[in-house]
């Protein structure tokens, strides 16, 4: 799955979480998830800093969601 820069701050703001919190946790730079979280969006990333930011933030409790037929993509806390 494909995140948006929409379900990375969605899923900060869950988890209350900033963007410095999300950038030790992840280990990717400040700068870059800056850049991820703008409209350049994550595809202007590379891959291992998209899955660590994805990684940590699952691990923070943050669920995912696929776009389906019932909506686009989205985030919501883990039971």
């Amino acid at each position: 799955m494909s995140l948006t820069a929409g379900q990375i701050r969605a899923a900060r703001a869950l988890l209350d979480w900033n963007q410095q919190k999300l950038s030790d946790e992840s280990g990717v730079s400040l700068a870059t998830i800056r850049r991820i979280e703008s409209p350049r969006g994550p595809d202007r990333s590379t891959a291992p800093n998209r899955e660590a930011i994805q990684r940590s933030l699952e691990k923070g409790g943050a669920l995912f969601l696929a776009k389906d037929g019932h909506g686009g993509p989205g985030v919501r806390l883990k039971r």
